[in-house]
Parts: C-alpha cells; sequence; structure tokens
C-alpha cells in the first residue's frame, strides 16, 4: 500500500481524522478536491474564481459549489479547509433533545462530551467581546426582549481570535481597516491576527482571524507526516487485496490527469453531497455493490431559514463584523413543538457585484450553458443580492437567519449520472413556517419590515450551507449506512467521517458536532 489511511476531504471530518490518525503513526494521505487558499488568492472581484463546476471542474475549481435542486439548494466551500473556509464560525454543542432520537445507543451527549471539548479547545472558539458587538447583536437582544423572551438571548462562540484588548473598540459606521488587526503566530505554528470586523467570514478572512482548519488541525497533520494533495478529485474506490485502490482526477491546466493511490484504510470526508454522490457512484458502477441501500436517505437541510429585513430606522451594516454572533434560542421546542433557534446574520457587501459579474461569466463561458444549469439566474442568492443594489438601503438591512429541526426526509440518488435530489417540504413545512413566522415577529417588534425571499413566498424554496445526511449512522445495514464508529456496513477499514453520517438535524450550526463525531471516529480506529 502506498499509504496506511487515504482520506477523502479536508473539511471537519477529514482534517480532524486526517490529523490525530498521523498523531497515531499512520502514514496519512489527504486529497482534497479544491485548492489552497489564502489572502492573495481569495476571490474578490466578479472575474475571480468563485466557481466550483462539478460538470468541468478542470476548468472551473473556484471557492463555492453551488448545487440547484427541485425545492433545495445547497452552498459548500471548495480548497483545502473545506466548509471551515465558508461557514460563519459559529461552534455550539447541541442541546439534549437532539440525542434522544435518530441515532445508534453508543452516540449520546455525555459520551460526546470529551470530544466536543477537544473540537473547542482546538478551534479555540470565544464569544465577541462587549465592546466589539455589532449592531445586530444588539437588535437581536431588543428583539428577543420586545417579544418577552430575554432570557433566551445568548452570545455564540466563534472559532475566531479577537482582540482581548479591553480598551478596544470598533466604530462600525467607519469601513473596517485591516490595521485594526494584530497578526501572531499561533500555537500550531500557522500565521494569524485578531479580528479586525471586516465582514469577510464567509469569503476569506484577510487578516486570517478565522481559526479554519488550514490554521490548526490540518498543520498539525503535516507535522505529523500528513501529505495534502489538493486539486485531486476522487472519482472511484475499488477494494483490492490488503486495503482498496482509490482513483483520482489532478486538476491541472485545465486538464483532469487521471491517477490511482493505495492505502489499508480509506476515510470518506467529502460532506454530505460529496461523499454521498462518490459512494453512490461506487455502488452503481459495482466497486462497491455491497453498499447499504439506505445510502442516500434521511438527508436533512437542518432547517436553515433566511429572512431579510429593513430596519430604516437602524444601521445595522451587515457587511461589518462576524457574519453570525448571537442567537435567541427555541431549542426546547416550546414553540408548539418546532425545535430551532434565530441568529443574526451578515451579507458580504461584494455580493451585488459578484452576481452580477457571475452572469457574465456564464454568458461569455465556451462552456456557459452547463454553467448556466449549474447556478440558475432564479438562485435564491440572486434574490438575497438585490437588497444590496442601493448602498444607502443596504447598511439597513438585518438577515435575520436560523436552523430548525427538519423531517430529513430526502432522498440523494444518480439520475442519468447527476446527483439529485428529492426534497419534499411537507413534513418539514411547520418548522420552516414557525421560524418565518418569529422572524417576522422579531422584525416587526423592532420597527423592521421584513421582506420574505421571493423563492420561499412563491415557491417554497430554500437553501442550505449546512447539508446533513446521505450516509447515516444506523445499528445495521438495514437502516444505516455507517455504523456509530462511522465504518461503512459490509467493508471492513472503510470509514465515513463528516456531515453525510449525521443521523438527523441537530437544529445548531452542526460544525462542532460534526467534528466531535470525526474526533471520536478517529480516536477508535487503533494506532498502528
Amino acid at each position: 500500500m502506498d499509504f496506511d489511511v487515504i482520506v477523502i476531504g479536508s473539511g471537519f471530518g477529514g482534517a480532524i481524522t486526517g490529523c490525530r490518525l498521523a498523531q497515531k503513526g499512520q502514514k496519512v494521505l489527504i486529497l482534497e478536491r479544491g485548492k489552497e487558499w489564502d489572502k492573495g488568492s481569495y476571490p474578490r472581484a466578479p472575474k475571480d474564481e468563485w466557481i466550483w463546476s462539478q460538470a468541468s471542474p478542470e476548468h472551473h475549481h473556484g471557492w463555492m459549489d453551488l448545487r440547484i435542486f427541485e425545492g433545495m439548494s445547497v452552498i459548500q466551500g471548495a480548497g483545502v479547509g473545506g466548509g471551515s473556509l465558508i461557514y460563519a464560525s459559529i461552534s455550539r454543542v447541541p442541546p439534549e433533545i437532539v440525542f434522544q432520537t435518530g441515532w445508534p445507543p453508543e452516540i449520546t451527549l455525555k459520551g460526546m462530551a470529551k470530544y466536543y471539548a477537544a473540537v473547542g479547545e482546538m478551534l479555540c472558539v470565544q464569544p465577541i467581546p462587549q465592546t466589539q458587538l455589532n449592531p445586530r447583536v444588539q437588535l437581536m437582544q431588543d428583539a428577543a426582549n420586545k417579544l418577552g423572551d430575554g432570557d433566551r438571548f445568548q452570545q455564540l462562540d466563534l472559532a475566531v481570535t479577537f482582540n482581548k484588548d479591553p480598551n478596544f473598540k470598533i466604530d462600525f459606521s467607519q469601513e473596517p481597516d485591516t490595521k485594526n488587526s494584530t497578526p501572531f503566530v499561533n500555537k500550531h505554528g500557522a500565521q494569524q491576527g485578531t479580528c479586525a470586523h471586516l465582514g469577510e467570514c464567509d469569503i476569506g478572512c484577510r487578516v486570517y482571524a478565522k481559526n479554519t482548519l488550514d490554521k490548526n488541525y490540518l498543520p498539525e497533520a503535516v507535522k505529523a507526516g500528513a501529505r495534502i494533495w489538493p486539486l485531486h478529485l476522487v472519482t472511484n474506490i475499488t477494494p483490492i487485496d490488503g486495503g482498496y485502490r482509490v482513483d483520482h482526477d489532478q486538476l491541472a491546466s485545465s486538464q483532469r490527469l487521471s491517477g490511482s493511490t493505495t492505502a489499508t484504510c480509506v476515510i470518506v470526508a467529502a460532506g454530505s453531497i460529496g461523499s454521498t454522490e462518490l459512494l453512490l457512484r461506487c455502488r452503481d458502477n459495482g466497486s462497491l455493490s455491497r453498499l447499504s441501500p439506505f445510502l442516500g436517505k434521511n438527508w436533512s437541510s437542518n432547517g436553515d431559514f433566511l429572512t431579510p429585513a429593513f430596519h430604516l430606522l437602524r444601521r445595522l451594516w451587515p457587511d461589518r463584523g462576524p457574519t453570525i454572533g448571537s442567537a435567541i434560542s427555541y431549542l426546547d421546542g416550546s414553540d408548539n413543538g418546532q425545535v430551532y433557534w434565530i441568529e443574526d446574520g451578515g451579507i458580504p457587501n461584494l455580493m451585488n457585484k459578484f452576481f452580477q459579474g457571475l452572469m457574465t461569466q456564464i454568458a461569455t463561458a465556451p462552456d456557459g450553458k452547463a454553467l448556466a444549469q449549474e447556478f440558475s439566474p432564479h438562485s435564491l442568492l440572486q434574490h438575497l443580492t438585490s437588497f444590496a443594489a442601493h448602498l444607502d438601503a443596504f447598511e439597513h438591512i438585518m438577515p435575520w437567519f436560523a436552523q430548525g429541526v427538519d423531517a430529513g426526509n430526502g432522498v440523494l440518488s444518480l439520475k442519468n449520472g447527476v446527483l439529485d435530489l428529492n426534497w419534499n417540504i411537507t413534513e418539514s413545512l411547520a418548522v420552516f413556517e414557525a421560524i418565518a413566522n418569529k422572524h417576522k415577529q422579531l422584525a416587526e417588534n423592532t420597527g423592521g419590515i421584513p421582506m420574505p425571499l421571493p423563492g420561499w413566498t412563491l415557491g417554497k424554496e430554500l437553501i442550505t450551507p449546512h447539508a446533513l445526511g446521505g450516509c447515516n449512522m444506523g445499528t445495521s445495514i438495514k437502516n444505516g449506512v455507517v455504523d456509530h464508529t462511522g465504518k461503512v456496513f459490509g467493508y471492513e477499514n472503510l470509514y465515513v467521517a463528516d456531515g453525510a453520517i449525521v443521523p438527523r438535524a441537530v437544529g445548531v450550526n452542526p460544525s462542532r458536532t460534526i467534528g466531535a463525531l470525526a474526533e471520536r471516529i478517529a480516536d477508535l480506529i487503533p494506532a498502528k
């Protein structure tokens, strides 16, 4: 075998398992479909590398992978660090209620506690200091108080490094400045800086204040001997004597250079969409024919929901400060049994220019027709950016955000070789309507005018950056794809370790849970 372990993907599942197994003495290779990003290459202009195209990744291997299905779109990161590159840095342990149903009996909140703690420590999670709170956090607290729910308001732990000087303050009426960041080298040897409230959490922080996986777990993996190969898209996994052959295409010079690498153990960690799609292809082409018939089932959007609102009497500057900083929790099911929480949101100020440029890029690209099918101009994201058309109105926008526990009944499958999602909102409608109503109450009670997205109002269309399921944990091959250790039913030394194995919605931002499960999986795999 070329390696002891091949990890497919470098997000929360792949970076963590790759790091911990390398520290156990395993010879580890991490294959990542995206490129390595830094502040010199983060996309900013419309012509920059924004697009990841599943149809033509050799030409378009940019920052964001947007999959548009009927009624539901999914947004994912593409690069070394996976979803940590584009997420809002929220790191939260779910409430006990989330673990009461849907999980194998071995997975409990108490049993997961040490793994949750390990992730929190590695990512150095912390709330926004009081002297640096942005106006949207204050609006959240005011709104909670107006509804008599002040005790439900809470600041959130973020995987962001802040200036701890109590005299350091931010004037949000001023344009953010990178000079407000203090550079430092973190305990993993990676260059970082303190938060300058640039509002770039989702598009690449230029001062490296976000504690993304390429600033902690991945450097530690490399220190322990792991190798990371960017721009390697895995196409197949085949059992061979003593392990597996992993086929991959290297994306170089607008070409796909086919190759393969072998390992005793393979960990699939390409995210809910990526891992499920890869295993569906392996099952359908016969290379992993014994995969569970449950593969692709019980997919969840984790109840993501957005309602922008205009607060004309408040300047909120949604393009400044961390994207999310606080929540109002209804995770106890007190709202007619629906489990969810409300969060403040943010919008990068270049969104409108980006989508204008994106549509131009699609129209003029040689493969524009194929790209147009992947990045429909009717995307919900484009509706959101219409609010940024007038800068005088932009500073008054509050993106009321939320996650909740949906029915988790989506089904991923391949149709004519293309990934498809069968998403029926009927069983989940109650939680989304509860969130929409709460958004309306919170906005109106603080002088706001809610502006529900047209896609939701007209067609109940949704978008999620928090896809879960598809390779669900279960107690047997009849009700799951992997067991409680992440091991694939029917195959030795084949694991899945990412959001695909989460068997139900968790109702909060899921990165901490995905990371904790990855810590547990790596802990239970024996040292070499």
